[in-house]
């Protein structure tokens, strides 16, 4: 896998107690890990105490994941392993790459709510148009309706416009191009 998702936990306690584990974990990459407890056990090695000062968690830092809607203090990393372990973004770069898209246009909560009701089908509904504008997305379902015009006629046509229009129902611009989300 390419694409990678690390976090570094922390613990309130440590946090506060301004202790040598106040700046959290080692970064943990989460495709290394098959479940919750295997996290946890690599936690103890590192010298947490899940179970007295370090039982309140946090993630502290994470890359691979851009949602700047989310306040990541509170967000338990377990539930976010969970929700990633669960939609497949942790096994399937392609996965992953959806939902870095769909996170520019929504939040991670939306993201969460969708694997609760799909599992790792959470993304039928989702596609994506890599390298499209509004001019290539309007050409793109312009031509999927079969519409027949003149060929020297389409030059009269605002594709982007009406690109634009349908993004306004069911579509968003995103760092590398076009996400239709019709869930």
């Amino acid at each position: 896998m390419t694409n990678q998702i690390n976090i570094v936990i922390g613990s309130w306690g440590s946090y506060n107690a301004c202790n040598e584990k106040s700046l959290g974990s080692e970064w943990l990459n989460l495709s290394d890990f098959e479940t919750w407890e295997e996290i946890e056990q690599e936690l103890k090695k590192q010298g947490f105490d899940l179970k007295g000062i370090d039982e309140e968690l946090f993630i502290q830092d994470i890359e691979g994941i851009n949602d700047e809607s989310n306040n990541w203090d509170f967000t338990h990393p377990k539930k976010l392993f969970e929700t990633l372990k669960e939609s497949g973004v942790l096994d399937d770069d392609y996965q992953l790459e959806v939902m870095q898209a769909y996170l520019e246009c929504r939040s991670l909560s939306d993201f969460e709510e969708l694997v609760e009701q799909n599992g790792s089908n959470w993304n039928d509904d989702i596609y994506l148009y890599k390298g499209y504008d509004w001019y290539d997305f309007g050409k793109e379902n312009y031509d999927a309706c079969g519409y027949k015009v003149p060929e020297q006629l389409e030059q009269f046509i605002d594709f982007e416009a009406y690109g634009k229009y349908l993004g306004d129902y069911y579509a968003h611009e995103y760092s590398e191009g076009i996400i239709e989300i019709c869930a």
